[in-house]
């Protein structure tokens, strides 16, 4: 055998394996690249405000670097809490290292956000990232000039300097220039913000391209905020073997009994116990003693076993319905909004909570097929969607039962939050259909569609009131006029008796309460046996 015919063997680190599979990250054509990158900034920008209780405030700019060369600056800035000047480089440099590898929930899923655009950026035109970041009450602002050392999955550091922060500023602010299309990429950046916005309507964002055409701004609408998630410990039944082992590591020499209550969620003492008895070993056992076996059987024990508590959803941060309903009416604005937050269930050992809004009429364009929005932990899903468990159960659902005939002005948002949601694929644009979830967004959707249907029931018995009303009183005139002949009567005497007579037979106070829906807007998220008569058990 020759020396040419000897296989080679080499290992890849975590930045080259990226940069050769892009489109894992989103980053698959020049016009994607676009959206995904300030995808990418705006969430870690929403991450630094609204974590820490801070009205988010967003800046993105679009710019031609080259435009010959199809060269784009982008530029996103934000007022969040910033970042420590010595963390900078790590965090824009380094793939794999982020704040996100917590028990709690995050937009990301891979910590990559910002390096993926550094990789892209890279690879596409060889410049590198300026950073400028001003932690909360910081006098100096912190700049870097950053690139990643592929092979090494290090920062390296172009330049870097210490600027005056004369105006108080704090927050993070980006701007990279990459290979992209922005004219066919605009119309998604666009509906990206929208839909952005219909969850997180407390921020604002102010989008300007490179045409004066471009400059979009988006208010703020509520200062109403969800609460942070709260970072927690792994549940019992989410565990793995390789997670078992690295808090064995920590201290090897903790009795089972306490290696239990205080690395897992919702584990007591009694639960403990049970479960070692379950499992047959000793409360005192050191947990280093565990062999591979053991260990095996340990973590296999502890799925099996069912007397777990459920996991907690303090790790989550739903929207809420009111600060939902508000992001909808803002965007879609629809004649009315229906919105309901499911109580925390759970999949394998993570929690999960599905919020759901049902938007009706008013801007909302009829269409032959319910308009979907589907979100998950606050970030718009846009791409995918015939892989998604929300189009296809709200496709299942026999709408005709909620007095729905198409085309209808009608749209259907589902929000889920989760420590871990379970994606379709690696491009996270789609939600698996996990049972768990899948019955939980089927009810959310059905709860917000039984409000609908008591709605158009009552807008149905309006509109009849109406006509009644209508002809009563285009009779009511010839009675009067009869009546007033015969008796020498007053007629607006006569008129006054007569449209009280109606009134009352209609069970109406004036003509004002029907043409203002008084009765319908009183009533909206009551709900009745009679609207689930006819609706299949879940």
């Amino acid at each position: 055998m020759g020396t040419s015919d000897i296989v080679k063997f080499e290992a890849l680190s975590p930045a080259e394996f990226f940069r050769r599979n892009r489109e894992i990250a989103g980053f698959s054509n020049p016009t994607r690249a676009i959206y995904q990158a300030i995808r990418e900034l705006v969430e870690n920008s929403l991450d630094a405000t609204e974590t820490f209780k801070i009205l988010p405030s967003i800046k993105i700019y679009i710019d031609y670097a080259n435009q010959s060369r199809s060269w784009v600056s982008i530029y996103v800035e934000d007022n969040g809490i910033g970042i420590p000047n010595d963390e900078i480089p790590n965090v824009f440099g380094r793939v794999f290292y982020s704040s996100k590898y917590r028990i709690k929930q995050h937009r990301g899923i891979f910590g990559l956000g910002a390096k993926m655009v550094v990789l892209y950026a890279q690879s596409t035109t060889n410049t590198p990232i300026l950073v400028r970041s001003a932690p909360l009450r910081s006098d100096v602002i912190y700049e870097y000039q950053l690139m990643i050392d592929i092979t090494k999955n290090e920062p390296v550091i172009v330049s870097q300097r210490i600027l005056e922060n004369r105006y108080g500023w704090h927050g993070t602010a980006i701007k990279v220039v990459l290979e992209g299309d922005w004219s066919k990429a605009k119309r998604r950046v666009e509906e990206y913000l929208r839909r952005t916005a219909m969850v997180a309507p407390y921020a604002e964002f102010m989008l300007r391209g490179p045409d004066e055409d471009d400059a979009i701004k988006i208010p703020r609408v509520t200062t109403k905020m969800p609460d942070p998630p709260r970072e927690g410990l792994p549940h019992p039944k989410s565990v793995d073997v390789e997670l078992i082992k690295q808090l064995i590591q920590k201290n090897p020499n903790t009795p089972l009994l306490e290696f239990l209550t205080e690395n897992f969620d919702g584990v007591g003492e009694a639960i403990a116990k049970k479960f070692i008895d379950f499992v047959g070993l000793q409360s005192d056992m050191p947990v280093g003693k565990l062999m591979n076996d053991e260990l095996v059987n340990f973590v296999t024990k502890m799925r099996e076993f069912n007397e777990w508590r459920r996991p907690r959803a303090d790790w989550l941060s739903p929207i809420g319905e009111d600060i939902l309903a508000e992001g909808v009416k803002f965007v879609l604005r629809p004649e009315i909004v229906f919105t309901v937050t499911r109580k925390p269930s759970s999949y394998m050992g993570n929690p999960f909570i599905v919020e759901a809004a049902l938007a009706w009429g008013g801007a909302i364009e009829p269409s032959d097929n319910p308009i979907i929005y589907r979100f998950a932990n606050k970030v718009p899903l846009i791409y995918d969607e015939g892989n998604d468990v929300v189009r296809k159960i709200v496709d299942e659902i026999d709408w005709t039962q909620y007095k729905v005939k198409f085309p209808a002005p009608m749209a259907v948002v589902v929000h889920i939050c989760s420590t871990k949601i379970p994606y379709a694929s690696a491009g996270k644009e789609a939600i698996a259909e996990v049972p768990e979830i899948e019955n939980e967004v089927r009810n959310a959707v059905r709860e917000v569609a039984r409000k609908l249907r008591l709605y158009i029931t009552r807008k149905e018995k309006e509109q009849e009131l109406l006509m009644k009303y209508a002809i009563f009183s285009m009779y009511a005139e010839e009675v009067i006029n009869a009546l007033s002949y015969v008796s020498k009567a007053d007629p607006n005497e006569l008129r006054s008796s007569i449209n009280a007579l109606i009134r009352e037979k209609l069970r109406i106070r004036s003509l004002e309460d029907l043409l203002t829906n008084h009765a319908v807007e009183g009533n909206e998220n009551s709900d009745s046996n009679e609207d689930q008569k006819h609706e299949p058990s879940s």
